[in-house]
């Protein structure tokens, strides 16, 4: 559980931080925690090892596919975030995930992603890493969501300074 919590935090602080500049991690990770989340509604109750073999099946995938083929990537990250976030949702809000919303939200996210990659990507990276960085943090103490806000509001404000600063630079 120790190696779970360092890798949470981990993971959750490079998205939060720089999910844009790392697309393919963003992938990956994305696909990790749909496959982390889809294991048990798709095989039932399975031993840890199994779901992370799963995860971590699904963060390979993802990572591929940043690298080889960021046009499909790009679908695919936003829509594996959109419906990972449609389940954390459903969950906080204490209510069963249905296939529905999930798929919803993926559609959302791919969506998104789509239209206004750059933001999208900053919007989408820094709630999935506010989300496992506070996942991290809260196997340790409680995480209340407000902290998830401010987490989630300084990812957008150095991510979206650096996207700016960039686009100064290009002209």
């Amino acid at each position: 559980m120790i190696i779970q919590m360092i890798i949470s935090v981990l993971m959750g602080m490079m998205l939060l931080v720089a999910g844009r500049r790392l697309f393919w991690l963003f992938v990956a990770v994305a696909g990790f925690a749909a496959g982390l989340q889809a294991a048990p509604m798709i095989f039932g109750p399975q031993p840890f090892w199994l779901l992370w073999s799963v995860g971590l099946i699904g963060g390979v995938i993802g990572a591929v596919l940043a690298l080889f083929f960021q046009h499909i990537a790009i679908g695919v990250g936003g829509f594996l975030a959109g419906s990972a976030l449609a389940f954390q949702l459903m969950a906080l809000l204490g209510r069963y995930p249905s296939g529905w919303i999930i798929l919803v939200g993926g559609i959302v996210g791919a969506v998104a992603l789509f239209l206004v990659f750059d933001w999208a990507l900053i919007l989408l990276s820094s709630i999935v890493g506010a989300v496992l960085l506070g996942d991290g943090m809260g196997r340790v103490t409680f995480v209340h969501p407000a902290m998830l806000m401010v987490l989630f509001v300084i990812g957008v404000a150095i991510q979206g300074a650096w996207l700016l600063a960039s686009r100064k630079t290009d002209r």
